[in-house]
């Protein structure tokens, strides 16, 4: 396993220590939530009882297959613990996700969730957003619009594809795959594109998680938003902050 992955794993196995019976949790997707479900999957196994949103099909689908009772929103209140990847995160807790299409289902899950906690391996800390790409969720209809609406903002703006075909997302819909100039206010921007017809949701999650945990070569490092420091879980009587 390469230093990327072994960094990943960390983050996500510390990230499960957070977990505890009778929780209703949100799973998210990508590579670094794979790692989360399989450690939670173990747990779920050993005898924890644990209820999951899942925000796609694919960790749907994973986490059915590792023991995991899945459940759909209108079956909880809330989640009291979400935890899930990100594309990028500066150090004032401004992230960028979506790389793997499930940005709207991810954003509707952490906006039900009492914690959030998003887990990385340490090359996703950046000083500054843009060096990934916003995901933005369009309608297929009148898509060619809501590009040249974002292209006026005077970013890039491609739709994404894979394997030679268009990507749709679990919803149905597309993804835009937006560059914001550095020159630009980024989260301004961000916020400018969410208001454009035809815009679903997008990838920027402003200061939206209460905690990361990031996987780093000697271990894992944990770091507190200090906007969210209220809605931290309450672990053995005891609230869990730094």
């Amino acid at each position: 396993m390469e230093e990327k992955e072994k960094q990943k794993q960390r983050a996500a196995e510390a990230a499960a220590r957070h977990l505890q019976d009778d929780m209703t949790i949100g799973l998210g997707t990508g590579s670094t939530a794979y790692y989360l479900i399989l450690e939670a999957g173990r747990m779920a196994k050993a005898g924890m009882r644990l209820k999951a949103v899942t925000t796609s099909k694919a960790t749907e689908e994973l986490a059915r297959s590792h023991h995991i009772s899945v459940i759909l929103p209108e079956e909880t209140d809330c989640v009291d613990l979400a935890i899930d990847g990100v594309d990028e995160i500066d150090r004032e807790f401004r992230a960028v996700k979506g790389g793997g299409g499930a940005l709207l289902r991810e954003k509707i899950v952490a906006s039900k969730a009492k914690e959030v906690i998003w887990i990385m391996d340490e090359s996703k800390l950046v000083e500054r957003l843009g060096a990934f790409p916003l995901a933005v969720e369009i309608l297929p209809f009148g898509y060619a619009w809501t590009a040249n609406a974002i292209l006026d903002l005077g970013c890039a703006a491609k739709i994404r594809s894979q394997e030679g075909q268009q990507f749709h997302t679990d919803n149905g819909n597309q993804i835009l795959d937006v560059t914001i100039p550095k020159e630009l206010d980024y989260g301004r921007v961000a916020e400018t594109i969410k208001g454009i017809p035809g815009v679903l949701e997008t990838g920027y999650f402003d200061r939206a998680c209460s905690r990361i945990i990031i996987g780093t070569s000697q271990g894992t490092e944990e770091r507190v938003n200090p906007a969210r420091k209220g809605s931290l879980l309450r672990i053995g009587g005891i609230i869990n902050e730094e």
